[in-house]
């Protein structure tokens, strides 16, 4: 029955699902990492667009009023005129820069826009799976949990009927013994250390009582005697 138990122990903490969400969730940690850096990336261009734009209108608005007041033909100094053209030339290349400036962060922002997209969909793909897989394995759990829990009920009823003596070297045996304190004696070897016992123990545990509590000479496990211990 602890050998069931042990056994159940081990399957649980061995299940494939284990380290499957364990890679996943360092691919996660990972992609949050991507996602965060393409997240910053965006707002920060969002915000080099705003400004970009805020930078453009007065140059605009002051290059419209200009063109009004050479329109206009309010302005009679040649000298004056001059000026005020060489100003709106002036605020026209200046435009054009910072258009072209916008344009360029305009461009970068459509990428960077469409990549944080991608990170979007792609962790939300691997949430979904990290998520599937966990409910997978926490059914399996359970399951085993149910198992486990049973087979420690059927161990307390049939501890419950063994000798408090023998139970007692039983668990001292079984601590010392990684978990298995009693061993099937199965055609003269011992099923705990897998070790062909000598003849000479084997006649000596063949002479023993029924009830007396025999172990291995070999790892110390109480020999459990069957009609296949070959005695």
């Amino acid at each position: 029955m602890d050998t069931e138990i042990a056994q159940l122990q081990h399957q649980r903490g061995a299940l494939p699902e284990h380290q499957q969400i364990a890679g996943m969730l360092a691919d996660r940690k990972q992609l949050l990492g991507d996602y965060t850096e393409a997240e910053t990336r965006v707002s920060d261009l969002q915000r080099d667009q705003a400004k970009a734009e805020a930078d453009l209108e007065p140059v605009r608005a002051r290059k419209v009023r200009d063109q009004e007041r050479i329109d206009s033909g309010a302005i009679t100094d040649p000298k004056a005129l001059r000026g005020l053209i060489d100003e709106v030339e002036h605020l026209t290349r200046r435009i054009s820069d910072l258009e072209d400036a916008e344009l360029e962060v305009m461009e970068e922002l459509e990428q960077a826009t469409s990549r944080f997209g991608e990170l979007q969909q792609r962790r939300g793909t691997l949430e979904d799976e990290i998520r599937a897989l966990m409910r997978t394995r926490d059914g399996q759990v359970g399951e085993l949990d149910t198992k486990i829990e049973h087979a420690g009920t059927e161990r307390e009823t049939i501890a419950a009927k063994i000798p408090e003596a023998l139970l007692a070297a039983y668990e001292k045996t079984r601590a010392s013994k990684g978990g298995v304190g009693a061993a099937e004696l199965v055609h003269g070897r011992c099923s705990g250390c897998r070790l062909d016992l000598n003849a000479a123990d084997l006649r000596a545990y063949a002479a023993a009582p029924a009830d007396e509590v025999l172990r291995c000479e070999e790892c110390g496990r109480i020999l459990v005697r069957t009609a296949n211990s070959g005695l």
